[in-house]
């Protein structure tokens, strides 16, 4: 069974920046494909970006196309989400994914979850 845990969310002023991290324990993320994922109060849990086991094929949000760049290094077993020219829009509570059965873009598909980090964009 597959664990991820998600760093690296915190505050940060419109314009900011942050990365996530999303590290695999446990076993490794193997051929899945990665997800990143957001939830913010009141609302569904909406897709960010997803980056399959190559890095070859990646598709983002058009909220976040420009703006965020997925990455993994797999000999690490980690996946990132580089968060540029962030707005409180972006506020929510980040979660990673793997292992999706189906679309790629919707959360139900994922096979396992992490826990999830708090990204907050005010000033």
């Amino acid at each position: 069974q597959v664990q991820l845990v998600e760093s690296g969310g915190g505050l940060v002023q419109p314009g900011g920046s942050l990365t996530l991290s999303c590290t695999a324990s446990g076993r490794t993320f193997n051929s899945d494909p990665v997800g990143w994922f957001r939830q913010a109060p009141g609302k569904e849990r909406e897709f960010v970006s997803v980056i399959s086991w190559s890095g070859t094929t990646i598709f983002y949000a058009d909220s976040v196309q420009g703006r965020f760049t997925i990455s993994r290094d797999n000999g690490m077993n980690t996946v990132y989400l580089q968060m540029n020219s962030l707005k409180p829009e972006d506020t929510a509570v980040y979660y990673c994914a793997g292992d999706p059965d189906g679309s790629w873009k919707n959360w139900s598909d994922y096979g396992y979850w992490g826990q999830g980090t708090q990204v907050t964009v005010s000033s």
